[in-house]
């Protein structure tokens, strides 16, 4: 032992060291070895479906992000080009940065590069350093340079807290972090003003309706043009309440027995306020005094009268909405005759963003313990998002030609 040393006491001579079971030499620290941590690397059901959530919300408020992205990119395009790129020339958007900006806009034409020599850059339309500026660099452009665009808008402020907004779920989405409902809807809200204050000509989706996601476009022509299923009515209205689905609406063509989600679901003052915005309604009812009424009421175990007083009910109260609408030809009241099969809401039918509720008659179910399907207009390809050339419907259309064809065969209310 040395002087002013201490030695440790020997261990136990007959107990192997864990530098000996493992054959690492002395003074190594040892690893556990993976069967000795026990992880598991298992996900159970309830992980899965957390996942899938989590996975749908960020596809969602992307697809909102992106839409912003480049109209915001083409906002800016469209004012700052024309005046830094004649003396600039494809360093326009350098100029336009200034010194405030060389910090960024330097990271830009970096990524730019790099993405260059990888063949990251697929289309020869996005070889510019404008396509490698993110949304809040896009931003600073525009809230520098806001004398240029003055003109064109008059809220600067309500422009830059709409850009300011969206940063919650930039931030999440970008870094596949988790975003709650209320921030998913928020960003939804958001994203929708702010394209209507960017001067977007053409139809803004509605926040409220079933906004297209990632999902949705990937797997749209597998499964049609259904984007929604539900086992019945009430699970239908707690995703998409009436309110969201007729609030905005152009255009309502409705269908079935009482039309009841229409009728109990949305007051009579707002259908006022709806039909003298523009919104033009067709809606047919089934005809309270038709032998179709009478099968139905037997079917479902109900009191004679029963069913043909409560659609009565329906008509009675869509008459007095229609004598309190400016203009009357607003909201036309058909009956028809014919065994009801289906009833169905088509909201802004004859545009892309369209939706339809509908729901089969079950033999002995009433119809708010039907299954439901959610469908949206204008079909799509996987490509373009057009629709194909081949004459082939998805089940929109389908049930748009079926009100069509009972719409011609029926009888208006007076």
């Amino acid at each position: 032992m040395s002087s002013g040393g201490l030695e440790l006491p020997p261990g136990d001579g007959g107990a192997q060291s864990a530098s000996d079971v493992h054959g690492a030499p002395p003074g190594a620290v040892s690893l556990a070895r993976p069967m000795e941590i026990g992880a598991d690397l298992d996900w159970g059901p309830e992980i899965w479906s957390e996942v899938r959530t989590r996975a749908q919300r960020a596809g969602r408020a992307y697809v909102w992000l992106n839409l912003v992205e480049q109209r915001l990119r083409a906002v800016v395009a469209a004012v700052l080009r024309p005046i830094y790129e004649p003396v600039h020339g494809d360093e326009w958007v350098v100029a336009a940065a200034g010194p405030a900006g060389q910090e960024w806009v330097q990271r830009a034409v970096a990524v730019r590069e790099v993405s260059r020599r990888k063949g990251y850059v697929l289309d020869p339309a996005d070889d510019n350093l404008l396509s490698f500026l993110t949304l809040p660099q896009l931003r600073e452009l525009m809230i520098q340079h806001w004398p240029c665009y003055e003109p064109y808008f008059d809220e600067r402020r309500e422009v830059e807290l709409g850009l300011d907004e969206l940063e919650v779920a930039r931030s999440a989405v970008s870094r596949n972090r988790a975003l709650s409902a209320a921030v998913l809807a928020q960003t939804e809200r958001t994203s929708a003003r702010l394209l209507a204050l960017l001067g977007s000509s053409g139809d803004v989706p509605s926040a409220g309706r079933l906004p297209v996601d990632a999902v949705e476009e990937l797997v749209g022509e597998r499964f049609a043009d259904v984007v929604g299923v539900h086992a019945d009515r009430v699970r239908l209205q707690r995703q998409l309440p009436a309110e969201n689905l007729f609030g905005s609406a152009r255009r309502i063509d409705a269908v079935g027995i009482g039309l009841n989600l229409l009728v109990q679901n949305y007051s009579g003052r707002r259908l006022v306020r709806l039909a003298d915005a523009g919104c033009r309604m067709r809606l047919l009812f089934l005809n309270p005094a038709s032998s179709a009424v009478k099968r139905r009421e037997r079917e479902l175990g109900l009191k004679r009268g029963e069913l043909s007083r409560a659609v009565e009910m329906n008509i009675l109260h869509m008459r007095r909405v229609r004598a309190r609408v400016r203009d009357s030809a607003a909201l036309q009241i058909h009956v028809f005759d014919e065994t009801p099969r289906f009833t169905a809401f088509l909201v802004d039918g004859d545009g892309a963003d369209g939706l339809a509720v509908v729901q089969s008659y079950l033999r002995r179910g009433r119809g708010m313990e039907a299954p439901v399907l959610v469908l949206r207009g204008g079909g799509r390809d996987l490509v373009g998002g057009r629709a194909p050339d081949d004459g082939d419907h998805g089940l929109f259309a389908t049930y748009r030609e079926e009100f069509e064809s009972v719409w011609a065969d029926s009888r208006p209310v007076s």
